[in-house]
């Protein structure tokens, strides 16, 4: 994609996630984009991402979801606020509540899709569903609860 994604225009300083930082060189550095209404992700599972021969470990399904979230609930945030993506002072979001239903088991070859929804924003919070699908499989659902970081945390 053309467009640069939510994570490239956090702050050097706010880019050191392991999910979702690009500034983290042995991190997911995950990209999320806007389509329309629905913030989308696609990632690749390495081979060390493994929990049985063949799958990918849950833990990284469930920080993929998270980081895609947070992402999503800044954009989501700069949209609301009727703000560019990047203008000062930066919105950033961490997780208050994630939850993730393990719907299938997800091949560890084949590209992750994550389709984002908002779901609901209210003052500094906001509330993502995802679907994680690999191939036409729907793997995993997340519903995550993004806060947004409070200025006195000097972020």
């Amino acid at each position: 994609m053309s467009q640069k994604a939510f994570q490239d225009y956090y702050p050097d300083h706010l880019s050191q996630c392991y999910g979702c930082g690009r500034l983290n060189e042995h991190g997911l550095q995950i990209k999320s984009f806007w389509r329309g209404e629905e913030a989308v992700c696609t990632f690749q599972p390495r081979p060390y991402h493994t929990a049985v021969p063949g799958y990918v470990y849950g833990g990284l399904i469930a920080s993929v979801i998270d980081c895609h979230a947070t992402g999503t609930a800044a954009a989501a945030a700069y949209r609301a606020a009727g703000r560019e993506m990047g203008s000062e002072p930066a919105f950033r979001f961490v997780t208050a509540s994630l939850k993730v239903d393990y719907l299938k088991p997800t091949p560890i070859t084949t590209e992750m899709q994550l389709v984002a929804r908002v779901v609901e924003i209210k003052g500094r919070k906001v509330r993502v569903a995802i679907d994680l699908m690999s191939g036409e499989d729907l793997c995993a659902r997340g519903d995550v609860v993004a806060v947004q970081v409070p200025e006195e945390w000097g972020l």
